[in-house]
């Protein structure tokens, strides 16, 4: 499906935009899974001045989404109308440590962040090295794993509002809550401050490795996945439930969920967005009948069927 084209009336309206503008831009190749349909407008800025020029001049009617490197992400099959933003390690990638303290920018991979505060002997942020996605995801998300999660290391984030203004947020002011946080979700991301403590480098590291480890031999790290599906409930394991609904293995299409951890889904070749999808809808079905237990959702839907 393609969506009117509107970059040229945008770039008539923004002449000193220097970030990319690309109409009808496929998803899938942004995405782990591979799948979906197009962006009417991607956005990449070059840097949070540029961000703040576009969002400023752009039509208040224009829905915006941001993405990272699509590693919690479902796009749909008919593709997402408006405009998807898409920070770049170019621009919004650096890390810096300094003392007990890591900043980094939104574009950076959880990874990465991990990696520089290791290097700077700073503990407390090794559960970062398990998580496959960029800091802004972190952010918006609460990620966690490993018995860590954002809101324990955070100490401020920065943002550009819908329209254009520059804010920051305390770790209070995140209001974050299991894998979410109340921030408006209109705000994209652009920066972070971290603080962890002071650690032996050799604990660092073994605490890196321990974590890697565990995604390598309990997660389907090598497949077309989208990480966690499902929020745990409180109390339960969702694989657990998952698996004691006969679920593991389940297909749709060319989606199935994992033999190895069935709170993750697969796409094993030919998978539809709404392959995807329907499999985690019949998931969640499933689950519910066995167990009475309703799961939520924790990959990111976006755009049209």
């Amino acid at each position: 499906m393609a969506f009117p084209d509107i970059s040229a009336n945008l770039k008539s309206a923004m002449p000193e935009l220097r970030g990319r503008l690309l109409a009808n831009e496929p998803l899938a190749p942004l995405t782990w899974f591979r799948v979906g349909g197009v962006a009417q407008i991607l956005f990449t800025p070059a840097d949070e001045d540029d961000l703040v020029y576009f969002l400023k001049r752009l039509p208040a009617d224009v829905a915006v989404y941001t993405v990272g490197v699509g590693s919690n992400l479902i796009v749909r099959d008919g593709g997402v109308e408006g405009v998807i933003i898409r920070l770049s390690p170019r621009g919004f990638g650096e890390i810096k440590a300094d003392g007990d303290s890591v900043r980094a920018g939104t574009a950076a991979l959880d990874k990465r962040v991990a990696e520089a505060a290791a290097a700077a002997n700073i503990g407390g942020l090794e559960f970062y090295f398990g998580i496959p996605g960029s800091i802004g995801g972190a952010l918006r998300m609460n990620a966690g794993a490993n018995g860590g999660e954002t809101k324990d290391v955070l100490v401020e984030a920065t943002g550009v509002t819908r329209s254009g203004e520059r804010v920051t947020f305390s770790n209070a002011e995140m209001k974050f809550v299991y894998r979410n946080s109340g921030v408006d979700p209109s705000i994209v991301f652009t920066s972070a401050l971290f603080r962890g403590k002071t650690t032996d480098p050799e604990k660092i590291r073994a605490r890196m490795v321990e974590v890697q480890n565990h995604r390598e031999t309990a997660q389907p790290i090598r497949e077309k996945t989208g990480g966690s599906t499902f929020k745990n409930p409180p109390g339960h394991s969702a694989w657990k439930l998952i698996d004691a609904a006969g679920m593991r293995g389940f297909r749709v299409g060319g989606a199935q969920v994992s033999e190895m951890h069935c709170n993750f889904l697969i796409n094993t070749g030919d998978a539809t967005g709404h392959d995807i999808e329907t499999l985690g809808e019949t998931v969640r079905a499933r689950v519910k009948e066995n167990s009475g237990i309703e799961l939520q959702w924790e990959i990111k839907r976006i755009g049209v069927a």
